[in-house]
């Protein structure tokens, strides 16, 4: 991950830009705040990653919980909440 300073980031902004489609650029201001930058298609890969994790996170919280129902083979009741309503 890079690192620059607003001053020196609005004075190179389009090579900034370039570098950010590569990897984060972390943007520091004198206050100590941090900002990333990075290109949207990595961001919106992030979001994905973190819905996923959480899912498997409260599916696990239900096992350990005892919260879940044995499957028996052919039993297509429990795929109905899964199906699109259209």
């Amino acid at each position: 991950m890079r690192n620059t300073n607003p001053k020196q980031f609005r004075a190179e902004l389009k090579d900034y830009l370039d570098m950010a489609a590569k990897e984060p650029i972390r943007i520091q201001r004198r206050s100590g705040e941090n900002f990333i930058l990075l290109k949207e298609e990595m961001f919106q890969g992030l979001q994905e990653e973190i819905v996923s994790l959480q899912r498997r996170l409260l599916g696990m919280s239900q096992v350990v919980s005892g919260e879940t129902k044995e499957y028996k083979i052919g039993d297509k009741s429990r795929m109905d909440c899964l199906k699109r309503k259209k």
